[in-house]
């Protein structure tokens, strides 16, 4: 039995919440990150990615394995079920994506003041 993946994993302070550098869609580094160690069925991808729909999730899984790097396999028996897994094509993306993370973390400050500058003059302009 593999261990659940934590509901908190991607909380709303997350550094991946601020990272201004994407892979594929807003969600594609997360789902990747939630396959890093092994693959996973969808209602465990929905515990950590609680805040995606079932059917952006649907999306973004769908555009990934079109990229080639997540796999999609179907179990067939008396427990048929379906799992998302990474290709090695995907578990190359770990790397820069950890990157890419660290990153984020060394500049979250810097990000923040970034954001809530531009959000209050984006208010500003607009009450003006």
């Amino acid at each position: 039995m593999r261990e659940p993946l934590p509901a908190d994993m991607f909380d709303e302070l997350c550094p991946s919440s601020l990272n201004p550098i994407r892979f594929g869609d807003k969600w594609a580094a997360l789902v990747i990150r939630c396959l890093e160690h092994g693959p996973r069925r969808f209602s465990e991808l929905r515990v950590p990615l609680s805040r995606v729909t079932p059917k952006v999730l649907t999306q973004s899984l769908r555009s990934l394995e079109r990229d080639g790097l997540v796999e999609r396999t179907v179990y067939t028996g008396a427990a048929r079920h379906v799992e998302y897994g990474l290709t090695p094509l995907g578990r190359s993306m770990l790397g820069p994506m950890a990157i890419a993370c660290a990153w984020t973390q060394e500049h979250w400050d810097e990000l923040l003041d970034a954001r809530e500058s531009y959000d209050n003059s984006s208010r500003l302009d607009r009450a003006g």
